[in-house]
């Protein structure tokens, strides 16, 4: 069976718009032969999410979650295309599943697109001079610290973006792929649209007691 490559996987997915993993599980099912790996995307419904990229997903619902006795709590906006959808058993549950998920693991965007380019730019410089400091990589070229960079900037979308990250209650998809097969199973565009993740008492800087200065101070005031 031949190699699936990276590349391989990206252009199956431009033509299907299914998710990564989709895409390799697919193409490996294929034993690399693209024409099969998108049959076995339609025959799963997944090959069909591109196309209803365009289409308006204006209805919907905000879902909450609380976590942990109320210190955590997540408000998210998921939209549909139709009332009818926004009102079914498979989108409400997408919903709590994906603000349970925001209160899991604490992602900054929804997607790569709402990432600045400056904080990119400055996590691809600390991951390369991290590469280039490592003594393992005294003897590699540029290119392979290029490679290395690029994996550890992948780390960091999976970390921050809540589209990348894997799913609380499957890793083996991420909340993007998720969201995909809900796509196909509702024939309807879904989008996660914004989210806002509270943590009981962050922010506020904590006040330091120092009982036994205070205790000092009182008495020489006496």
């Amino acid at each position: 069976m031949s190699e699936i490559t990276a590349k391989a996987v990206m252009e199956l997915r431009k033509k299907t718009g299914a998710g990564m993993m989709e895409c390799k599980n697919a193409l490996t099912e294929a034993g690399g032969n693209e024409d099969q790996a998108i049959e076995h995307l339609r025959k799963r419904g997944l090959a069909s999410a591109k196309k209803k990229e365009g289409r308006v997903a204006s209805e919907g619902a905000v879902g909450s979650y609380i976590h942990m006795g109320g210190k955590v709590g997540v408000l998210v906006e998921v939209n549909c295309e139709t009332d009818f959808v926004a009102r079914g058993d498979e989108f409400q549950q997408l919903v709590k599943d994906v603000a349970m998920h925001i209160a899991a693991a604490e992602p900054r965007f929804v997607s790569r697109d709402e990432v600045p380019a400056d904080a990119v730019e400055k996590e691809r410089e600390i991951a390369w001079a991290q590469a280039k400091n490592d003594p393992k990589n005294a003897t590699k070229p540029d290119q392979v610290i290029d490679k290395i960079v690029e994996g550890r900037i992948g780390k960091y979308f999976e970390e921050a973006v809540l589209l990348d990250q894997p799913f609380v209650k499957d890793p083996a998809k991420t909340v993007g792929e998720l969201v995909t097969e809900k796509i196909a199973k509702t024939g309807e565009r879904i989008t996660i649209r914004r989210f806002s993740r509270f943590k009981m008492g962050e922010g506020i800087e904590k006040r330091a007691e120092d009982f036994g200065g205070e205790v000092a101070s009182l008495i020489g005031q006496n």
